[in-house]
């Protein structure tokens, strides 16, 4: 059956920004911002207008500029509206440990900076070039630049690995934006009308385009998929209201199509944020991670 509804995190995306601000220092799903996040060394990769965007390295332990570890950056969830980096806190530990050198960065939403989708994806892009710029500093592979995120964080790492363009204005473009892998939780990839997947935006892509800074199709990850994308891993709950679970499908049906290798893992009668840290006494975090673990080895990233 053709799903025909819109979803949750798009209508959101809908009500006025006053409706959607909060003050500084909101917590979201247990994670304040600004964050706090002990054992890192934060680094400033952007000024956008008066605004500096920093990211929070964790490295594993002995890590030596010379070294040539593979990298992840995670972008936090949020409905490109707020949240904070400290979402993936943990996941970045656990890479650490495992012998990744570790991101997570911030970006603009709209609570705090009044931002369009597009700004967010620009921010994304510009992390991963600032990433591979600094790749000898940093002691990491430029080849090996994993990008992962929840939600609309997972929407922006799918930004770096199968969009083009979309490049902060002044960056030096000849250095990479693109991701080598993505690892994705529950993402907002399908955020166009695309009938052969089932959805359809109705009389909502106006209010859409408003908020995204451009047209739909611009934005939505589903739409750029071509030959030649970087694998990718997605954890998704089947009972995700959010972002339904067919979007998911499709988009991974559409990497296989066009010759990509994308797996999908989905959790039965799992909701939207399943995966996080701390969720319902740490299941489904565990078992996702057990799963990165194993698609990022496969990968070379560690042993």
């Amino acid at each position: 059956m053709k799903m025909t509804r819109r979803t949750a995190l798009a209508g959101a995306l809908t009500l006025p920004l006053a409706a959607q601000q909060k003050k500084g220092g909101e917590k979201k799903g247990g994670n304040p911002y600004p964050p706090k996040l002990e054992g890192t060394k934060q680094e400033m990769y952007k000024r956008a207008g008066d605004v500096q965007l920093s990211l929070w390295i964790y490295t594993p332990e002995a890590h030596k500029p010379s070294d040539k570890r593979a990298v992840i950056v995670f972008f936090f969830g949020g409905g490109w509206t707020g949240g904070s980096p400290g979402q993936f806190e943990q996941h970045c530990k656990h890479l650490a440990s495992r012998g990744m050198v570790a991101i997570t960065a911030d970006y603009r939403v709209a609570s705090r900076h009044q931002a369009k989708v597009v700004d967010c994806m620009r921010d994304a892009k510009s992390a991963v070039r600032w990433v591979r710029t600094n790749a000898n500093r940093l002691g990491i592979d430029p080849n090996r630049i994993a990008a992962g995120g929840g939600s609309a964080g997972g929407h922006l790492a799918a930004v770096t690995g199968v969009v083009d363009g979309m490049d902060e204005s002044g960056e030096n473009t000849k250095i990479s934006a693109r991701s080598n892998a993505m690892v994705l939780f529950n993402p907002a990839v399908v955020l166009a009308n695309a009938p052969e997947a089932g959805v359809d935006r109705g009389d909502e892509v106006a209010k859409l385009e408003e908020r995204f800074g451009a047209k739909p199709e611009v934005v939505s990850p589903y739409h750029h998929i071509k030959k030649g994308a970087p694998p990718a891993i997605i954890f998704h709950g089947k009972a995700d209201t959010t972002v339904p679970y067919k979007t998911v499908e499709a988009f991974s049906a559409k990497m296989k199509a066009a010759g990509n290798r994308c797996e999908l893992v989905g959790y039965e009668g799992q909701a939207h944020g399943f995966f996080n840290y701390g969720r319902g006494g740490g299941e489904y975090y565990e078992k996702t991670v057990k799963r990165m673990d194993e698609f990022l080895a496969g990968l070379g990233y560690f042993k």
